[in-house]
């Protein structure tokens, strides 16, 4: 640690960037840093931030910062990506596609640069990631080394970031049987495995069969519990679609929506990160979330239950008639503010920040009820 800081300030002295891992912490992004950190020459702690910060321009992006499984933003040097809603029609460095994961995106751009064999780690996180389990990893993951191990990043308070770190030095160096035979790993999944049998209670107890959908209402509860999301497929076989929805954090000012497609009954035609884009959230074309203010959940959740409702096929949800005065795509560009209200308060002198991206025309005829 002492080296990297020595390092670090020998850099910003000759003006050479540094190097830094800017992901999401979840079981994608942790795979991403592992391959990152062993392909590239990287010069800093990785930076945990959540698409929603990114998305509304809270988050500080450095000259060098390579960003993986979170929208794209202007300033970085690299930009690894496969959410649907994140596509940005501009020249960028990096790779995008529609993949199974980001990793495996990583994992091919990189490809021939990496001293150890990763390539099934890399098929695991395909799998977890695009949600293509069989029905005895969802009901059993205690059994699925890869699949335990990501339900222990489920995680998003910063406490928890010496965890996220840990998985990823424990899996640039290591195979999975001795990352999972870790104390602290050990730990971690026996907790998940508790946790996933409360889950499936409080599962029964909130969660309605509506139009074959799911609903799973814990609005009741002062946060969102954790458990396994795959669960409430295999309990509502007959849903093709589970939206839940909670409160963010103890204050109850923000809400969330998590909506995501049946991976049993594969039966709903509607693309999930687009639909969600309308409402301050993104996501794959099968799985996605939104946050919002409070005071938007009756107009988002009706509109969304709707759309699901009439599940027509991909592309047709983009026939609105008006947008939400909220909806992220036609807000300003927030970051320039937020920065500089950021740096006023320091007391340094403000620098001039490129727009985070060009914001499309908004649509005609969106018919969102």
């Amino acid at each position: 640690m002492i080296k990297c800081l020595y390092a670090n300030a020998a850099k910003e002295c000759t003006g050479e960037k540094l190097m830094r891992i800017v992901t999401r912490p979840d079981f994608d992004g942790v795979v991403c840093a592992v391959l990152l950190f062993e392909a590239e020459n990287i010069s800093a702690a990785v930076k945990w931030v959540s698409p929603n910060d990114m998305q509304q321009g809270l988050v500080e992006i450095l000259p060098g910062d390579i960003i993986a499984n979170l929208p794209f933003d202007e300033r970085c040097d690299l930009w690894f990506d496969h959410h649907f809603s994140n596509r940005i029609r501009r020249p960028f460095q990096g790779l995008f596609s529609m993949a199974p994961s980001a990793a495996g995106l990583v994992f091919k751009y990189y490809e021939g640069r990496f001293k150890r064999d990763y390539s099934e780690l890399v098929k695991e996180t395909d799998k977890i990631d695009s949600a293509n389990l069989s029905l005895d990893e969802i009901l059993f993951p205690e059994r699925f080394p890869h699949v335990l191990l990501s339900m222990t990043i489920r995680s998003q308070v910063i406490s928890d970031e010496f965890f996220w770190n840990h998985l990823v030095d424990l899996l640039r160096e290591n195979d999975m049987e001795a990352v999972i035979s870790d104390p602290l790993v050990q730990e971690r999944c026996e907790t998940v495995i508790q946790e996933n049998q409360r889950y499936k209670i409080l599962l029964e107890n909130h969660t309605v069969l509506k139009d074959r959908i799911a609903v799973t209402d814990f609005r009741g509860l002062d946060t969102m519990p954790q458990g396994n999301r795959f669960l409430v497929y295999s309990m509502f076989p007959d849903a093709h679609a589970n939206v839940i929805i909670g409160y963010q954090n103890e204050t109850r000012a923000s809400v969330v929506i998590k909506v995501g497609h049946s991976i049993l009954n594969q039966g709903c035609q509607v693309n999930i990160g687009q639909m969600l884009s309308y409402f301050e959230g993104g996501g794959h074309k099968g799985a996605g979330s939104c946050r919002f203010h409070h005071s938007n959940t009756d107009e988002y959740l009706n509109k969304i239950l709707d759309i699901l409702a009439k599940n027509e096929a991909e592309g047709s949800i983009v026939v609105k008639k008006e947008r939400s005065q909220f909806d992220r795509r036609v807000l300003p560009d927030r970051r320039k503010e937020n920065s500089r209200a950021d740096t006023a308060w320091k007391g340094v002198e403000r620098r001039k920040l490129a727009t985070r991206r060009v914001i499309p025309e908004p649509r005609k005829n969106w018919q969102g009820r």
